[in-house]
């Protein structure tokens, strides 16, 4: 008896967790992006695009700061064949530097 309640809880479970599940951003990968850490700046993140798309899209550095709060760049627009940067800064007094550069992109 104990065995068909879990089985049939399980299956209820499994039955909820789509409406559960937040909704996925858009696929990433769209535009062509070098991250890096400036060369005299350890505590500035840059992200570096180029739309290669036939659409225009957003992004921003995403930028990981050690024992410092992470930042977020500015959204930068790019129109098909354009390029742009988005850059954090890792401040306050207890930053180790950046320690990651991602990207975040978006379509407009």
């Amino acid at each position: 008896m104990f065995t068909a309640m879990r089985i049939a809880a399980a299956a209820g479970s499994f039955a909820l967790l789509p409406a559960v599940l937040p909704a996925l951003p858009a696929v990433a990968g769209h535009l062509r992006c070098d991250t890096f850490v400036h060369a005299q700046d350890s505590d500035l993140g840059i992200a570096s695009c180029s739309n290669p798309t036939g659409r225009t899209w957003m992004f921003r550095a995403v930028v990981v700061c050690g024992r410092a709060p992470d930042v977020m760049g500015g959204w930068v627009t790019l129109p098909p064949g354009r390029h742009g940067e988005s850059q954090g800064y890792c401040g306050g007094g207890s930053t180790t530097g950046v320690g990651a550069v991602g990207v975040d992109e978006r379509p407009v």
